[in-house]
């Protein structure tokens, strides 16, 4: 059921995202009354058909379809979508009709700068969903985050780069991170040379390995925050109820061993489960010695305060300028991830996956909150990936045009052809990267 609900909700927002995205062509090429002659959602590769308004059952249906200059329908290979516009080069390859006298509803006879718009209305389109996602979501459900004002709790990868617990991060070169929980992903992002961390009362630099990059990227929950054990209350069936632990003390030892944070006492109760361990807890400058009973999961039954975690409500007003700032700051997190994986040194481009991936990122149950923000994530990766100067996407039919729009000349249709060949083979290759990626992550 977990993978069906995940399948579902990929398909879901691929086809919402598909469709957004050709509209922005669609609607421009209507603006500028160039002929769209096909308009679908998934590739229809060999001809197969899932649906189209050209199929006899629906034209029977619906007469008036027989005059519609667009065939709208549904393909069989779920890769994505296309508009198949009029006179112009695109991934069906189709030069047929370029044989032919230029006509005034082709996109060939357009000037650059109606091409232009065309060529970018589907990306224009993405990053306006996007935003709009954005605004829904922080007036809908407000934001949480994490100011970066905790300690770190690091893992083994951490001490290898030269933190340690309990420092807090201060800058990143001359960069001031404000989201704790952005840490990690800022550090390789920036590929920062030196870290400035407060440790005790001692101001230090950290010079940052670049080889590491890599693992840096691949290595989850190299920063958690470093929280002290303090209750916040017992549960009803905790085992704990009579031992005498109040809302408010901090756990600060067990079995005689410091636990200076929550992890540190974590650890310790979990190779100890169903014992009962004597705990040193420290109550208004006190310190007390209690026995608790561990159960067999190694967990006391004690909830704990989480003071770092902060809640912001937005009414509609204030949520417009802050949803374009989220998108903003989304578009230049995704270029920080394509310079790295355009690196080779940083290994970033083990971490490219395709729709396996994409599937896996997806919540087991439901969740509008979170679908409506992954589809918002979404729609922005494909916005700045189709904005690659790649011949095959957006991005290279947008060079074209300014390439015509500042030199006067048109690059000949020879030329647009094997561009577009090279763009193919271009993308096919990335995503045999992609697809390997997955698999071998799916094997290890």
């Amino acid at each position: 059921m977990t993978v069906f609900l995940k399948i579902l909700q990929l398909v879901l927002a691929l086809s919402v995202l598909i469709l957004i995205h050709e509209a922005g062509h669609f609607l421009w090429a209507r603006i500028f009354r160039i002929r769209v002659e096909k308009f679908y959602l998934f590739f229809d590769m060999g001809g197969v058909k899932l649906f189209s308004t050209r199929m006899a059952w629906f034209k029977k249906l619906v007469p008036s379809s027989e005059k519609w200059e667009t065939e709208y329908g549904i393909g069989w290979l779920p890769l994505g979508g296309y508009c198949k516009i009029s006179g112009m080069i695109d991934e069906s390859m189709d030069t047929e009709a370029l044989r032919q006298d230029p006509q005034p509803w082709e996109f060939r006879t357009k000037p650059a700068w109606q091409r232009l718009f065309v060529m970018s209305g589907g990306v224009l389109n993405n990053f306006f969903l996007a935003i709009v996602l954005f605004i829904a979501i922080l007036a809908a459900w407000g934001d949480n985050y994490m100011p970066n004002e905790s300690p770190v709790y690091v893992n083994e990868l951490g001490e290898r780069l030269g933190f340690r617990t309990g420092d807090r991060i201060l800058l990143y070169d001359d960069y001031a991170p404000t989201d704790f929980l952005n840490l990690q992903a800022d550090l390789a992002r920036r590929q920062v040379q030196k870290a400035t961390v407060l440790r005790g009362t001692d101001t230090l630099a950290i010079y940052i390995d670049q080889s590491l990059t890599g693992e840096i990227l691949n290595t989850p929950g190299m920063f958690d925050i470093a929280l002290p054990f303090v209750v916040d209350s017992v549960m009803l069936s905790s085992p704990n109820r009579l031992s005498g632990i109040r809302t408010g003390d901090r756990i600060v030892g067990v079995c005689g061993m410091e636990t200076p944070y929550l992890q540190d006492a974590q650890k310790l109760l979990r190779a100890h489960p169903g014992e009962s361990l004597p705990v040193a807890v420290v109550r208004a400058g006190d310190t007390l010695s209690l026995t608790m009973q561990v159960d067999t999961l190694g967990m006391l039954g004690v909830f704990f305060r989480n003071p770092s975690l902060k809640h912001r409500d937005y009414s509609l007003p204030q949520a417009v300028p802050a949803g374009c700032s989220l998108a903003w700051s989304t578009v230049t997190g995704y270029l920080r991830d394509l310079r790295l994986v355009a690196t080779p040194s940083t290994g970033a481009y083990k971490s490219v996956g395709s729709f396996v991936a994409i599937g896996q990122v997806f919540p087991a149950s439901w969740n509008w909150h979170q679908f409506l923000y992954i589809l918002a994530l979404l729609s922005i990766m494909l916005g700045v990936m189709n904005l690659l100067p790649i011949p095959a996407l957006d991005g290279g039919h947008i060079v074209f045009c300014l390439y015509e729009m500042i030199t006067g000349r048109k690059p000949g249709d020879r030329f647009l052809t094997v561009a577009q060949v090279i763009g193919m083979l271009l993308l096919l290759l990335l995503m045999f990267l992609a697809f390997g990626n997955d698999i071998s992550r799916l094997i290890h």
